[in-house]
């Protein structure tokens, strides 16, 4: 079956143009999906084709992209064209709609289509994650070899990347004169922390956020940690190996985990699924009319003897006026350099002594004066024996601003896949090595 989304589409889409790109969204159950349409790109044909079952995710999204194309400044264009009905899958490999498919929703079949697209021919920009199970890795590694091959495009929609403090920490962290070199650490007194805190109630885009019933399904999402962990893993490689080619069989060694759930009332759950019952796939993590959601991590590991640990959680609602949360501290022979949030994130460094204060900070200001040609504005404030770096506010941009930083760099590569860094293809198996072993290690305990 087709549905024409009133309003949204105005032609049926022909093969796209060897210069333009065309988006191919897949089953959008994730608001993901929505923000990568949140701007409008000059190089990106404004018709689009969605392929999905007929469902209120579906409903969900189209909401969202009418906002975008209906608010008063700068409104988007999008031309939708949705198809619907079994096998639309099938329908989209064969129909050739775009040239660029689009993957945010559910997991656990995510990337066995990523590699079917690969082979068909598309691009590829997808979520995370890409795996939930290990099992599965070696699907990931031949979804990234056949990319190579055809000199396709596959990338993960990594956005924290664009929040200015993590870019600054990575320049911090590997500018000697001010972190020296970074420290091994040990379990007890690990060389990197980092703490991410979600929360299930939020508002997107000026709505309040309706989470389907998969999303708390495990089986379906993955746990935390092979989920939004895979954002924090990627900050902790992309900021201390940014260069190194690493191995996930030799170079990576999982210590410890233990996992423990977010219980949510029959009210809480309704009042974010927008269902008044806990549904029969969830009944396995029902106890006592409650749903145990196993979405909070603690992890142990090393990337080349460098000691990591991670403390990844899900709350039900932030504070008023806050939002998510991550904090982190990377430890070097001179100097830390910490992300601490209170209400927004800032970046520190802090000396490892008052004696190596004075060069620290020299190196620091030198590091700063040189960041300014890409960053102007940016400064350095001491105070108390440690130093804040201020950041201008235009440089928040948000995290849902993040997903068009994504999307701009994704279409820059798809110009020129030989300019995606080789680096990216080890990072994928690294990151989702750690992350889905961590949650079976997890699971043992």
């Amino acid at each position: 079956m087709r549905v024409l989304a009133c309003a949204l589409v105005l032609a049926a889409l022909s093969g796209p143009a060897a210069s333009q790109v065309r988006f191919v969204i897949v089953e959008p159950g994730h608001f993901h999906a929505a923000l990568i349409l949140k701007d409008a790109y000059p190089q990106v044909s404004p018709q689009v084709a969605v392929y999905t079952q007929l469902t209120p995710d579906l409903g969900e999204f189209l909401s969202r992209v009418t906002l975008f194309n209906t608010r008063r400044d700068d409104p988007t264009r999008w031309q939708l064209e949705i198809h619907t009905g079994d096998g639309f899958f099938d329908r989209m490999l064969r129909e050739r709609a775009g040239n660029a498919v689009v993957f945010a929703g559910r997991n656990r079949e995510k990337i066995g289509r990523i590699v079917q697209s690969l082979d068909a021919g598309y691009n590829v920009l997808a979520d995370k994650p890409w795996i939930i199970s290990s099992a599965d890795l070696f699907k990931l590694a031949a979804a990234l070899d056949t990319a190579e091959r055809k000199g396709l495009v596959a990338y993960d929609i990594m956005t924290e990347r664009y929040e200015i403090t993590s870019i600054l920490l990575r320049e911090l962290v590997n500018a000697p004169e001010v972190f020296g070199r970074l420290e091994r650490g040990s379990a007890d007194a690990p060389a990197i922390r980092a703490r991410s805190v979600h929360y299930l109630m939020k508002t997107v885009a000026g709505v309040p956020l309706r989470r389907p019933s998969w999303f708390l399904d495990i089986d379906e999402t993955g746990e935390g940690m092979a989920d939004v962990g895979t954002h924090v893993v990627d900050l902790v490689q992309w900021s201390a190996f940014p260069k190194d080619a690493l191995d996930y069989r030799s170079d990576v060694k999982m210590l410890t985990a233990r996992r423990w759930p977010t219980i949510l009332t029959k009210a809480q759950f309704a009042q974010v699924t927008g269902e008044p019952d806990f549904p029969a796939h969830l009944a396995p993590w029902v106890k006592d009319g409650r749903l145990e959601y196993y979405s909070n991590h603690a992890v142990g590991y090393t990337v080349r003897g460098v000691h990591v640990a991670l403390d990844l959680r899900w709350g039900w609602e932030a504070a008023p006026g806050a939002g998510d949360e991550y904090e982190a501290v990377f430890r070097g022979s001179q100097a830390r350099v910490e992300i601490r949030q209170k209400s927004a994130p800032e970046l520190y460094v802090v000396p490892n002594s008052a004696a190596a204060a004075d060069a620290v900070f020299a190196g620091l200001r030198s590091k700063v004066d040189g960041l300014q040609a890409a960053w102007p504005g940016v400064a350095v404030e001491v105070r108390g024996g440690e130093a804040r770096l201020v950041i201008p506010e235009r440089y928040r941009v948000g995290h849902e601003a993040h997903f068009a930083q994504v999307a701009r760099a994704f279409l820059q590569y798809m110009e020129s896949p030989k300019s995606l860094p080789a680096w990216e293809k080890s990072n994928m198996l690294v990151k989702y090595a750690i992350t889905t072993k961590g949650v079976e290690l997890s699971r043992q305990h």
